[in-house]
């Protein structure tokens, strides 16, 4: 079957990857002039499904109030005339019920899990590098009171295959030596044995390299997808750029362009854009951190990709606005002098933005839509590079009849989306 996979990054490239080993014949439609460029290349390099807790929860809505007040916090809107926004905005506050934030949390956990292993067996059969650290990760806690409701929080995964630790400061410093000289400055930290982290970019080049030079993927790069045209209950075709495609079959992992893409035939998703903020800095010779992790008060993450820092913050509710300034940033240095001082270089920091492609309740869209040759592979949010194995393969069994190995029933197209 010809397929056309839309989208070049980590989502489209498993996608590709899975599909080609099928004996699909795929041809991957990519904007840039390489892939995994955009949210793939910015993201924070954790593999974690140790931190998979829905971000629609009861205590998201006080956050999102103290942003309009100017606070810098995780989580933050920006009010603007988007009835799009208020729309997804709506739905967001329908799930941050306690009853609904367990639910999506365990959903979203038991997809990270099943991709998470997917990826272990394909990095054993392919020996692909990407700057791997397999140590697990650390959820570091500044107060007492908040390492106890962390530990709390961290039980429901654990209750469900996670394998985690409580450490007190001593111990977080035996672990990773680089919290030695700062040790007072934390209470503790929950440690995921099963987390990783590594270089996603260079992890989808390696794999876009396999599925062509193996598999006989096409990449069609500086390719910008605009619209889709329909007739009846299937898609005919694809309007780029670059003239129309067309194919048997089509799989949408455009990530936060995916809503707009849809919505030229009348297909409607509730994925609105979070921008973050990426930063990445070459390593010193000072210490430096040799695992990754989150800090839970400021929730700046951190990883190593080989000889570079790379630090993540923030989700802002801002609509299509790529644009940074320092002042975004000003967490993440803080942080960073804090906590890392001798790590990195950070007068010479690269600095991007990101959007990352939510749904309300954090679970992506898979599968079959509308349109009987249109499928779904979107809505990852920021744990794109933990989930993409796993909806990458659900896709591909879906679109061969096959009953997939995970139970995709939890992110089928869900009839809420509508309104966006």
């Amino acid at each position: 079957m010809k397929t056309l996979v839309l989208g070049g990054g980590i989502v489209g490239i498993t996608t590709a990857y899975w599909l080609a080993t099928d004996g699909h014949e795929v041809t991957v439609v990519e904007a840039d002039d390489g892939v995994g460029r955009e949210a793939t290349a910015s993201n924070a390099g954790i593999i974690a499904p140790g931190h998979s807790s829905a971000w629609a929860s009861p205590r998201a809505p006080a956050m999102l109030v103290r942003s309009l007040f100017g606070a810098e916090t995780a989580i933050r809107v920006r009010l603007r005339p988007d009835l799009r926004l208020y729309s997804w905005g709506w739905k967001f506050l329908r799930e941050c019920t306690a009853e609904r934030a367990r639910e999506n949390t365990l959903v979203k956990l038991r997809l990270c899990q099943y991709s998470q292993a997917l990826m272990t067996d394909l990095v054993r059969s392919t020996g692909i590098e990407y700057h791997a650290v397999t140590q697990g990760a650390l959820y570091i806690y500044r107060d007492p009171a908040e390492l106890e409701a962390g530990a709390k929080k961290m039980a429901l995964l654990s209750s469900h295959g996670q394998t985690q630790d409580l450490l007190d400061a001593d111990e977080v410093a035996r672990f990773d030596p680089v919290f030695e000289p700062v040790k007072h400055k934390i209470a503790g930290a929950v440690r995921d044995l099963t987390d990783s982290s590594g270089d996603a970019q260079r992890f989808t080049e390696a794999l876009a390299r396999i599925c062509r030079e193996r598999l006989g993927v096409v990449l069609r790069l500086k390719t910008r997808v605009g619209a889709l045209r329909a007739e009846g209950e299937r898609i005919t075709g694809v309007l780029t750029d670059q003239g129309l495609l067309s194919a048997d079959a089509y799989v949408l992992a455009l990530g936060v362009q995916s809503p707009l893409v849809a919505r030229t035939v009348g297909v409607k998703l509730a994925i609105y854009p979070a921008k973050g903020y990426s930063s990445t800095f070459p390593l010193t010779n000072g210490l430096a951190p040799t695992v990754p992790g989150v800090d839970e008060q400021w929730l700046v993450a951190w990883s190593r990709l080989g000889d570079r820092l790379r630090l993540t913050s923030t989700a802002e509710f801002a609509g299509y606005d790529w644009s940074w300034t320092p002042r975004d940033f000003n967490n993440i240095l803080r942080f960073a002098r804090d906590v890392f001082p001798e790590a990195a270089d950070y007068a010479r920091g690269e600095y991007h933005a990101c959007l990352r492609p939510m749904t309300p309740d954090g679970r992506p869209i898979l599968g079959r839509g509308r349109h009987r040759n249109l499928f779904l592979n979107v809505g990852h949010g920021h744990m794109g590079w933990t989930m993409a194995f796993g909806t990458a393969k659900i896709v591909a069994d879906l679109m061969a009849g096959r009953k997939p190995d995970h139970d995709p029933g939890g992110f089928a197209p869900r009839p809420q989306a509508g309104g966006l």
